[in-house]
């Protein structure tokens, strides 16, 4: 009772839950990351609930911009980047050593931090700069969840896998790669695409975008490299375009730094197919609604452009990275290309095979449906919510 006789209420003091994020170097490791931290988010906010992050890593990566533009605390960690090389004598070179002999400080740095933040849950997207949190998160006792964004696994997640309390793979295929010992921690919950991405309209797309001049009778195609640009595809588009705006239209996402040279290439075009080519260095909010507006989807294979396509179900022409790390974007491409869902371009890519793959593909409405259809089966929009189930579990089986 309180000294004016009213009865008083004991509550236990209200603490947060509690997440520690740790992998990137890349969008492909870092978005899907933030991704899953905003699914959270509003999950918790849902109970009644706030969630603290903490985000460790580098200071060279994407991560290191994003989470501070997201309100998130970053700190960083010692780390070292193994350089892969099929040649062993290269793999022990003296950079290699020098930065593998950083990791140890990394793990002491990050065990310091995690003591400190005493987090539910440890999340790992994969990168080599998850690998010192990621193993003090098991010194500590905390409990570990990784996330594998491509169909093969990265080094990272495969030097963790036995310190994981849980492994989120994207892929139902990358099951048989886990070392038989751990497989029993892994779930397929797919790769966490921006809920944004999923709600693209395409009429929007044709106000906001000008593309008055597009024959909504011909497929659209939008070919894009990334943020900036792909000279291999720029190139073998550039040779390929009139051909190409004969039986399509086309939005081109080619790089700030190639519009000009392509703008005056396309120049010289006819005004009925000029007026059925968009051009532009950047593609920003209004990507979901040109996703909405493409039929097909010209473009590199990393792991979060596969998620996102397949999650909206595109067939896709891929023509992957040659120096992605472990040929993994040509392995996501022949992923996709052996279930139906896209063509794979490997090897010499020129603007004659570019047209020998769409051709068909331009010509044959069914088939871009069968494609589309068999992309739809491999993609997994509820990806973030899935992972946010393998955070909530793995803290609550920690106690």
């Amino acid at each position: 009772m309180s000294q004016m006789g009213h009865p008083v209420t004991s509550r236990p003091p209200y603490t947060p839950f509690r997440l520690l994020v740790t992998g990137g170097g890349t969008g492909g490791h870092t978005y899907p990351a933030l991704t899953a931290i905003r699914a959270l988010r509003d999950r918790l906010a849902d109970e009644g609930r706030d969630l603290d992050v903490l985000w460790i890593d580098t200071a060279e990566g994407l991560e290191a911009r994003v989470a501070p533009a997201e309100g998130i605390p970053f700190t960083t960690v010692a780390t070292g980047k193994i350089r892969r090389s099929s040649n062993p004598l290269k793999m022990t070179g003296p950079t290699n050593v020098i930065d593998m002999a950083r990791v140890p400080l990394g793990v002491a740095q990050a065990r310091s931090k995690i003591s400190e933040f005493k987090p539910d849950v440890v999340l790992a997207t994969g990168g080599y700069v998850a690998v010192p949190a990621g193993f003090a998160a098991r010194l500590c006792r905390r409990p570990l969840v990784l996330h594998e964004q491509t169909v093969r696994l990265g080094l990272a997640n495969r030097k963790l896998a036995g310190s994981a309390t849980r492994i989120a793979l994207s892929s139902e295929s990358s099951l048989a790669l886990l070392p038989q010992a751990v497989r029993a921690t892994a779930v397929v919950t797919g790769n966490p695409v921006r809920p944004e991405v999923l709600t693209g309209n395409a009429d929007k797309a044709i106000t906001t975008m000008g593309l008055t001049g597009f024959d909504r009778r011909l497929p659209s195609v939008y070919v894009t490299g990334g943020a900036q640009g792909a000279q291999q595809i720029n190139d073998v588009v550039r040779d390929a375009l009139a051909w190409l705006l004969e039986r399509a239209n086309v939005i081109h996402q080619c790089g700030l730094a190639n519009v000009e040279g392509l703008r005056g290439n396309a120049a010289g075009l006819p005004l009925h197919l000029a007026r059925r080519y968009y051009l532009t260095g950047f593609v920003g909010t209004e990507l979901p609604d040109v996703l909405a507006l493409a039929d097909l989807v010209v473009c590199r294979s990393g792991a979060g452009t596969l998620a996102e396509l397949t999650a909206l179900g595109k067939p896709a022409v891929f023509v992957p990275l040659a120096s992605s790390a472990g040929n993994e974007q040509a392995h996501n491409a022949r992923h996709l290309e052996k279930a139906g869902a896209a063509v794979a371009l490997v090897g010499e890519v020129t603007s004659d095979r570019l047209a020998d793959v769409l051709r068909p593909l331009l010509t044959d409405p069914e088939r871009r449906a069968a494609m589309a259809q068999a992309a739809r089966e491999h993609g997994r929009p509820d990806a973030a919510q899935r992972l946010v189930d393998v955070l909530l579990d793995a803290a609550r089986s920690a106690g």
